[in-house]
């Protein structure tokens, strides 16, 4: 097993364009969502990425066979990433979009948590997690002036922002279990396949058990999402997700994930024209400060 390095400036710039890419997904979901309910669209982005993955699988002739030590790991890393969208997509039908990709991206903390008590490599230092500290920080302060003007029933709230804490720790949850297991030394492409397709499987069994419509009249606009969540986030960031993983120190890779939330409102800005506050300017330098402490490591 090779020894994962520290981030250098490719890793830092693909990860930066990968956050750009996730923070613009919630947003694509919601302009769908009137024309296709949420859980059919994770589940056919999956599923479509899915056989995208497996033509890549057989183009590069990547080792790949449904019997070898990657199964287990394979299928329960798929069910953690089918019950984390799962999640999401109950979280969207409660509150809003900000709350969800605030709460969803608290999941770099349950992870280096884990990998902190799990795998030695990954043992943050006191500053490091100051940095962990100074995002979560930097997160909640940027999101907060939306909050206090939130107009969402408090129930309804409170229950959404549950579920996407939820989907945050079962996130973390899986990256985790690709840490822990054969699955961080298989081909990117492998892993990804498991958590697509078993991901698939059960939400369209789901959204097919609720009687939702899997073709519908599809809106121009419902195409362009589709055709964004499938083949740029499901597909081709993931693939780079894993790619890094395994050259990469997890928990560094993870907390840039804080940047994700802040460009998710930069989109809702361009596209949804939502204000700019104070809060979420200081908010998004406490981020960044944030990323350097924990990027920091001593000799």
């Amino acid at each position: 097993m090779h020894s994962r390095k520290s981030l250098d400036s490719f890793a830092i710039s693909l990860m930066i364009i990968l956050c750009i890419c996730w923070g613009l997904q919630q947003v694509a979901v919601k302009l769908a969502a009137p024309a296709i309910h949420s859980t059919v669209q994770l589940g056919l982005r999956s599923g479509l990425a899915a056989i995208l993955v497996l033509l890549l699988i057989l183009v590069r002739k990547t080792p790949f066979t449904l019997r070898d030590k990657h199964l287990l790991p394979g299928l329960l890393a798929g069910v953690l990433f089918a019950l984390e969208f799962l999640a999401i997509s109950a979280a969207l039908n409660y509150t809003s979009a900000s709350h969800v990709s605030v709460f969803l991206y608290t999941a770099p903390i349950f992870t280096v948590l884990g990998l902190h008590v799990l795998i030695p490599a990954e043992r943050l230092q006191r500053s490091q997690w100051t940095g962990i500290l100074s995002a979560f920080v930097g997160v909640a302060l940027a999101f907060s002036g939306a909050f206090a003007a939130n107009q969402h029933d408090m129930a309804d709230m409170l229950i959404g922002d549950a579920l996407a804490v939820l989907a945050a720790i079962l996130w973390a949850a899986t990256t985790i279990t690709i840490r822990k297991s054969n699955l961080s030394e298989a081909a990117p492409a492998t892993t990804l396949f498991y958590q697509l397709a078993v991901a698939a499987i059960i939400l369209l069994a789901i959204a097919a058990g609720r009687g939702e419509p899997l073709l519908t009249d599809w809106t121009p606009v419902a195409w362009i999402s589709m055709l964004f969540q499938t083949v740029v986030v499901a597909f081709a960031s993931y693939l780079a997700w894993f790619w890094l993983m395994r050259r990469y120190l997890a928990s560094r890779l993870s907390v840039f994930s804080f940047l994700t939330p802040l460009f998710g409102v930069a989109a809702g800005v361009i596209l949804m024209h939502d204000p700019i506050s104070l809060r979420f300017a200081l908010g998004a330098m406490l981020v960044l400060a944030g990323i350097v402490l924990v990027n920091f490591r001593k000799a």
